[in-house]
């Protein structure tokens, strides 16, 4: 610890006692009932403080999930709270999850999500290298019998299964680019064929 902070501890220990003096002092009841109302406090403080420093976590666990709408040949999503589009894709007659990165190549599906279609990641050839935030991965190609997105649905679709710690499976352009339009616009991606 710093000379700064030491004092900044010593200032606000010092305002602490004050503040408890004060409250003993101006309440006439038995000490112990002025501690369980001291506690009340303590514990009401320590709740705000805890519900600020989760408020996202609980908007993410507790809030409702943003809802895809479809309309003919075009899919819209509503950007989500971590400023990312998500696509629910039925692969192989299982539902997952997309993030979509028009930064990733290709479809890129985690170890977790290629077990979920069917797919056992220690039985593929990891010739493949991608360049990621983590450092560069070993990738295996996989295809996949069907993507179903709304009414939208592709056969015989490329993919990669990366080797490396995913959270999220990416939708990458090479999928992207099956569509005539993508637009980014007000919060909403919305893809059209």
């Amino acid at each position: 610890m710093d000379g700064d902070s030491i004092a900044r501890l010593a200032y606000l220990g010092l305002l602490g006692a004050a503040i408890v003096a004060w409250f003993i002092s101006q309440n006439r009841q038995p000490l112990n009932k002025t501690m369980q109302q001291a506690m009340a406090w303590v514990f009401i403080f320590i709740g705000v403080v805890a519900v600020y420093g989760l408020w996202e976590d609980i908007q993410n666990t507790v809030g409702p999930a943003p809802q895809m709408a479809v309309t003919d040949n075009s899919i819209e999503v509503p950007r989500a709270r971590d400023g990312h589009y998500y696509l629910p894709i039925v692969v192989n007659g299982e539902p997952i999850t997309f993030m979509v990165d028009t930064g990733a190549s290709q479809i890129v599906l985690s170890a977790e999500d290629a077990v979920r279609v069917g797919i056992d990641p220690d039985q593929q050839n990891y010739f493949g290298r991608a360049s990621t935030a983590n450092g560069v991965v070993r990738t295996a190609p996989v295809r996949l019998d069907s993507l179903v997105l709304g009414p939208i649905t592709d056969t015989n679709v490329s993919a990669w299964i990366n080797e490396g710690q995913m959270d999220q499976s990416l939708l990458g352009m090479e999928y992207l680019q099956r569509f005539s339009n993508i637009q980014f616009s007000d919060g909403r991606l919305t893809l059209s064929r």
